[in-house]
């Protein structure tokens, strides 16, 4: 967990006004939706607190980039229009700057990654734009589409690091205020810091209006926490992103100008672990029957992982749901894993001698623990093995971390050694 400084005034906060937030809605209100505000009993119960749901994820283009991307589009001049756009994005970016474009008249090209998931692909050429793929990571689309803008005139959209963007993003948060009058606190994701620079401004800066507070925490991937340094040098610092599932909020270094604004308006941030996150986006699917993405489920995690304090106020926390672009077959990985998180899932190996009724004593034994067999490998070719053993491999599913525990007691009882990650 990491604090930020203490607060700065309403009248020194960088970026976008209260006024140039307000301004911004009506801009937005022209192609985004208000999206449901779901309450979350099971949540609440965990945190004691109530909790709400905010479903960016219902939103249209699958996230909340729509916002900022149609109010800066909205903001070029028609010179400018006539240059067209042009940006770099892996996913939500590239479809909110490629619809804002369409709806808006203007020519886009946007540069993605090759290998991208073929829906977001698809859906960004279905907006009309001209879609050019370089590179397998984000870092080389980012430069040809500078490289573009310089040599066409064509202007370079950035996701999340300019004024116009960020308050595009903050009428999230007027959003929020609206249909939780009680807000207490607000969980953001954050990548390079375009939501939660917009959010926690726009809401700070309201509530500073009616004499009262409001909690802003931010959410990281611990494998592409760029922030926590940052916030603890006290300046926009790159990182080395590791693997995370959580692609959409992997940056290496903060915004500049969201920096200073998280580093004024944000109370805290923390991280989550990949495991955090799978198990978030199976409670999601399971308890409140929304299809997130990774990135957009952060938030949850933070819940789900105790590294939310509930609020002594009473009031409500919000958890923004910031996206739902998955791809299936990440999707299918994911429930996998949040299976296995969850304790749903076990695999076991289990070394047996080499002799019949070994296999059918085993599948006895897991019977009796009512354990359901999903999977089963059977071998004699594993590394280590002895002449007279075989190695079998036995995936099956459980009904929590007691029942898990159970199963494998039962096999040890039996005098098996079973071994599982």
């Amino acid at each position: 967990m990491t604090e930020t400084s203490s607060p700065t005034t309403v009248s020194t906060l960088a970026g976008p006004s209260l006024a140039e937030f307000e301004a911004a809605r009506l801009i937005v209100s022209r192609v985004a939706e208000v999206t449901p505000m779901e309450s979350s009993r099971y949540l609440a119960d965990l945190l004691g607190a109530p909790v709400h749901l905010k479903c960016e994820n219902l939103q249209r283009t699958g996230s909340y980039k729509i916002r900022g991307a149609f109010n800066r589009l909205s903001k070029l001049t028609d010179e400018e229009k006539s240059h067209g756009v042009v940006a770099a994005s892996a996913g939500n970016h590239a479809q909110g700057v490629a619809f804002a474009a369409r709806e808006l008249g203007i020519t886009a090209t946007i540069f993605m990654p090759i290998g991208v998931a073929l829906p977001k692909l698809q859906a960004t050429r279905a907006y009309g734009a001209d879609v050019i793929l370089r590179g397998h990571t984000v870092t080389e689309p980012l430069l040809a589409a500078a490289e573009y803008a310089r040599e066409t005139g064509a202007i370079l959209i950035p996701p999340f690091d300019h004024a116009d963007v960020v308050a595009g993003q903050g009428t999230l948060g007027l959003e929020i205020l609206d249909q939780v009058p009680d807000l207490d606190t607000v969980i953001v994701p954050i990548g390079g810091g375009g939501l939660i620079s917009g959010v926690a401004s726009a809401l700070k800066q309201r509530a500073a209006l009616a004499g009262r507070s409001i909690r802003i925490i931010g959410v990281q991937a611990a494998n592409a926490a760029a922030y926590p340094p940052s916030l603890e040098a006290g300046e926009a610092t790159a990182i080395v992103i590791g693997p995370t599932i959580a692609d959409g909020i992997a940056v290496a270094k903060p915004g500049l100008l969201n920096f200073e604004i998280v580093r004024a308006c944000v109370d805290e941030v923390v991280t989550v672990s990949e495991d955090d996150t799978a198990r978030a986006l199976l409670v999601l699917l399971e308890r409140a029957k929304q299809v997130v993405e990774p990135a957009g489920a952060v938030a949850v995690a933070a819940i789900l992982a105790g590294k939310i304090t509930p609020s002594t106020t009473g009031g409500s926390t919000v958890a923004i749901l910031s996206g739902g672009n998955i791809d299936p077959l990440l999707m299918q990985r994911v429930i996998s894993h949040g299976l296995a998180a969850s304790g749903r899932y076990l695999t076991l190996r289990i070394m047996l001698p080499d002799r019949p009724g070994q296999l059918a004593r085993i599948s006895e034994l897991l019977a009796e623990a009512t354990a359901n067999v999903i999977e089963v490998l059977h071998t004699r070719h594993g590394v280590g093995l002895q002449i007279s053993e075989v190695e079998l491999d036995i995936s099956v599913e459980t009904r929590g971390p007691d029942h898990r525990q159970h199963v494998v007691d039962t096999l040890r009882a039996a005098g098996y050694d079973p071994h599982f990650d």
